[in-house]
């Protein structure tokens, strides 16, 4: 395993990954040519409205795969290892939970009903590492313990849980075998607002003191606010905009990155929270060019074709505002218009 303590080294690489599904209604263009890098002891947070992909995005990394799988192709490398050449059973036995791991949506549905928490917080060491029960129940105390989950709920049910601590053990269990990286989707969309407050602070403790990394996809800007170093904005199963996390909160560079953090309400500022205009496009249609033109407030005519991904000042943007012809074109159709 890599040495977490070297911040600089790039831990996970995605290079054009892509993940189609097949559906009664067309080919659903879920994660379309996604490309990003997160260092080691690094938060990258993953926002966007719901439906743009974020989820799905999660599931190609991990190959989460549904049967209705249409294409799924691009490279994601682990520390240099191409991981998308492993077989299904080579990637399950070595990467899956052992050096990626993922708490999922709502954990009253990841756990099962039947068995101990505990039991199954155990199970992964089980599995992938072949521990005997008794040394990977220990484990899981362990790992209660640095989530804030009392010893004795190892013997609980999940109906016994609250919703919080539900959310704990499913982050213990994506802890318990020191995986490289964890994938956190929506860890807490369900819960008040105390209770997220408690897990993001877990959360940062446990990036602080075991130098872990995380993906967290989230649709709530003001909570991702507490982890992230980076920040990349999804829209329409492509990212749109990713950076450095100060600096995007305090002025992002996308038009639906700008819209996004207009709509956040904020303590300081008598100003009413703005909202976009429409509805985010159909992934089984998504429109050529632009996928946000039709909705952006800064369109011109060269939306109409695809921007590519550019640097502007250490930060990535997929726009044409910040391409010089376009800035050019974009100034000449605003004269046009005042005249």
């Amino acid at each position: 395993m890599a040495n977490r303590s070297s911040i600089n080294s790039t831990l996970l690489q995605v290079s054009e990954l892509v993940l189609h599904f097949r559906t009664s209604k067309g080919i659903v263009q879920a994660v379309d040519g996604v490309n990003f890098t997160l260092n080691a002891n690094e938060a990258v947070v993953i926002i966007g409205e719901s439906g743009c992909g974020k989820s799905s995005l999660a599931k190609a990394i991990l190959r989460l795969l549904p049967r209705n799988v249409h294409r799924y192709a691009g490279k994601t490398f682990l520390y240099g290892l191409d991981v998308m050449a492993l077989s299904d059973e080579e990637f399950r036995r070595t990467i899956r939970w052992n050096r990626i791991a993922m708490v999922p949506q709502a954990a009253m549905n990841a756990l099962n009903p039947v068995i101990r928490v505990g039991d199954q917080v155990a199970e992964p060491l089980m599995i992938h590492q072949g521990m005997k029960k008794a040394k990977a129940l220990e484990k899981a105390v362990e790992m209660f313990r640095l989530v804030g989950v009392p010893e004795d709920f190892v013997y609980r049910y999940a109906f016994e849980l609250s919703g919080g601590m539900r959310q704990r053990v499913a982050l213990a269990m994506a802890l318990v075998t020191s995986p490289d990286l964890i994938i956190l989707d929506e860890p807490t969309s369900a819960l008040d607002v105390l209770t997220q407050a408690n897990i993001m602070n877990q959360l940062k403790r446990i990036k602080r003191e075991m130098g872990m990394s995380f993906i967290l996809i989230t649709h709530d800007i003001a909570t991702s606010s507490e982890l992230a170093d980076r920040v990349a904005v999804m829209y329409a199963g492509q990212i749109v905009e990713i950076g450095d996390a100060q600096r995007f909160f305090q002025e992002p560079l996308h038009p639906y990155a700008q819209k996004l953090m207009a709509s956040v309400p904020r303590l300081r500022e008598t100003k009413d929270p703005d909202f976009i205009v429409g509805q985010p496009p159909s992934l089984i249609n998504p429109p050529a060019g632009c996928r946000f033109a039709d909705r952006c407030h800064r369109r011109f005519e060269r939306c109409a074709e695809e921007p590519p991904m550019v640097e502007q000042d250490g930060r990535l943007v997929k726009c044409w505002l910040y391409i010089e012809d376009g800035v050019n074109q974009r100034d000449a159709d605003y004269s046009r218009r005042q005249d």
